[in-house]
């Protein structure tokens, strides 16, 4: 087992079980600390005992490294929470990829490259970097600037990660007149858009209607991001009131995927919804909205809600190769 390996595998598990941000960043800091360090001085330190001499080294960490050295798997493993992730089935199995991610290039917690590598060992054959647009500033959204400098970076990683893939994209936010929050000329280099409503959430039915349909009405959006905006733990967040049936009739004649949204605090749109959505023939999308390595493996609970609400496999364009998922455009 390698010590590096080992930090991380602790930080994927604390994220897909919520632990706090201060305690996952601990393991990723002393995965990069350690990382850096030459097989001789990684060494020394370890028979020396001056692991925790290095800054972003505690206790915690250097005893996980300590074990490794010492051929035991970590002590640390024992104190994980691995809660049980419900049975996403032949659908799970299907899923080539995600259509919702987030890095620290807006609010996620990790780099692009960290989220690709955890993204292609749990499976994937591609995932979609979809930080936020620059209106939403408290997530530190992308002008249309550093969007374009984040491609450059993306080409660049997809060089070395080849044959997995990061698809361009972006979670573009809703206006309030149902445009979108970014040029749409840049928009239009991007592999896939995902748009998303984040403020004003509680706009009257009539105006949330209008501004949504307007939205998935523009030929460049892919995906309508977790449409109620709704929040189901905590102090939560009710959901935002519009008609149904006028907004996923607009996603299905324009080609919009609804998104099927697993994080566990939102799994949105709520199962009455969904099976209105099924019902009126759309497209899906089970992504994760993940915001850190360890929520890319929360897709089951996409999963087993599409499945209680008859989602085919065949709907879902998570199952698709890069290639065919691009050439929807």
């Amino acid at each position: 087992m390698d010590p590096v390996w080992a930090l991380r595998q602790i930080a994927f598990q604390l994220e897909r079980a919520g632990a706090p941000t201060y305690r996952v960043r601990a393991f990723r800091k002393a995965a990069g600390i350690i990382e850096g360090l030459s097989d001789d001085e990684l060494s020394d330190r370890i028979a020396r005992g001056t692991l925790t001499e290095l800054a972003g080294i505690g206790k915690a960490t250097a005893a996980v490294v300590n074990d490794v050295a010492a051929g035991r798997e970590p002590a640390y493993f024992d104190r994980l929470e691995r809660p049980a992730l419900p049975d996403g089935g032949p659908l799970r199995a299907a899923l080539r990829g995600d259509c919702h991610t987030h890095s620290d290039w807006s609010d996620g917690g990790s780099p692009i490259e960290e989220m690709a590598v955890a993204a292609r060992d749990i499976g994937h054959e591609w995932m979609v970097l979809t930080d936020h647009s620059p209106r939403l500033t408290v997530a530190n959204g992308l002008s249309a600037a550093r969007l374009r400098q984040q491609l450059e970076v993306i080409a660049e990683i997809n060089e070395r990660l080849a044959p997995f893939r990061v698809l361009t994209g972006i979670e573009v936010d809703i206006l309030d007149d149902g445009s979108l929050d970014q040029d749409e000329e840049l928009l239009d280099q991007l592999d896939i858009v995902v748009a998303s409503v984040h403020s004003k959430l509680r706009m009257p039915k009539i105006e949330m209607t209008r501004r949504m349909v307007a939205a998935v009405s523009n030929p460049l959006v892919d995906v309508l991001g977790h449409c109620t905006g709704r929040l189901v733990v905590g102090r939560g967040r009710p959901e935002s009131q519009f008609d149904a049936a006028a907004v996923f009739e607009a996603c299905r004649e324009h080609g919009v995927a609804v998104e099927i949204n697993s994080r566990p605090e939102r799994l949105d749109p709520p199962r009455r919804l969904l099976r209105q959505a099924v019902e009126l023939g759309c497209e899906f999308a089970i992504d994760t909205d993940a915001h850190a390595p360890g929520q890319l493996d929360w897709q089951p609970y996409g999963c087993a809600r599409a499945l209680e609400c008859g989602v085919e496999p065949e709907r879902v364009i998570n199952t698709l190769t890069a290639d065919k998922l691009l050439a929807r455009r």
